[in-house]
């Protein structure tokens, strides 16, 4: 059983879109976050003084599914926020719009810290592939003591807890390794943790599962071979991404690995290659019921 944790959250200037801090009951971490028209403030702020790690966070235009996001560490996060907002002639980043930093309330954090940190969390984020990472070289910096690793490791996955709260999903696990199972066939005879769902046509058949908030589909669900000529970003931006990252292979037209998309409907759509109703489309498997009654028992049954 999973304990729950506590997340303290502070509106700085008591707008949800403006400066945020962030932290978690017990840990000595804290995470401060602002969009970019706030920069002159959130520079003048103690923590932005701070040794620590940031990240710069923007909208990628030609994939509306991953932000850019660039990593970085300072002895002083206020200096190096400066320079990002130059322009990018004179050496600064054009792509950002929002600023995420995270220091030490206890100011135990050292240089050699946060490079260690920075190189895992682009380690991460490279792995995870859920960002458009816009850091031009990726450091391995191992070269701490092993206790000190241990204690780096352990903030690490605070920073991984708390950052998907304010909204930045780049440093999320993906679901793709959470079963084991890829053989669709026998999929039905096993008892499984999670609920698992079905969607067949005549032409395909599809088996997914719900897990921690996200809908995954699993390895070897098959995909129609050819696609609408919708506009719906699901059938024109995301389905031809899954084919170009080989999360859908064109050898076979099945999912070449698990993969969690955030409703059953974004899943349909992508499998079927046209505009479907997931909550309809997706049964579960031995009951027959749809998503959407399924979901409803859940309720009931609460």
């Amino acid at each position: 059983m999973s304990l729950g944790k506590s997340v303290i959250l502070y509106l700085v200037d008591g707008t949800p879109n403006g400066i945020l801090t962030a932290e978690i009951i017990n840990w000595t971490g804290h995470v401060l976050s602002a969009p970019r028209t706030k920069l002159s403030e959130l520079i003048k702020r103690d923590e932005c003084g701070k040794t620590g790690i940031y990240f710069l966070v923007g909208d990628d235009l030609e994939n509306s599914f991953k932000p850019k996001v660039y990593i970085g560490e300072s002895e002083d996060i206020s200096i190096r926020l400066r320079q990002h907002n130059k322009t990018e002639e004179s050496g600064g980043k054009d792509f950002w719009g929002k600023v995420c930093l995270v220091t030490s309330k206890d100011l135990n954090l050292t240089k050699a810290h946060i490079k260690y940190l920075e190189s895992r969390l682009i380690e991460i984020a490279i792995k995870n592939g859920n960002c458009e990472l816009q850091n031009s070289t990726a450091h391995q910096y191992n070269r701490l003591p092993e206790s000190a690793t241990a204690d780096m490791e352990y903030f690490l996955e605070q920073i991984r807890m708390i950052l998907p709260v304010l909204g930045y999903n780049f440093l999320k696990e993906n679901s793709q390794n959470h079963s084991s199972n890829t053989d669709i066939n026998t999929i039905a005879l096993e008892t499984q943790k999670n609920t698992r769902f079905y969607l067949s046509t005549r032409d395909l058949k599809a088996f997914a599962e719900e897990i921690d908030g996200e809908f995954l589909v699993l390895k070897d669900s098959q995909v129609k071979k050819i696609s609408s000529l919708s506009t719906h970003s699901y059938i024109s931006k995301l389905r031809p991404m899954l084919i170009e990252q080989g999360v859908i292979s064109t050898d076979t037209f099945t999912f070449a690995q698990n993969y969690a998309f955030t409703s059953p409907s974004a899943a349909a759509a992508v499998i079927n290659g046209q505009e479907t109703n997931g909550r309809k489309a997706w049964k579960e498997i031995n009951t027959n019921v749809t998503y959407a009654e399924w979901q409803q028992n859940q309720v009931d049954c609460a």
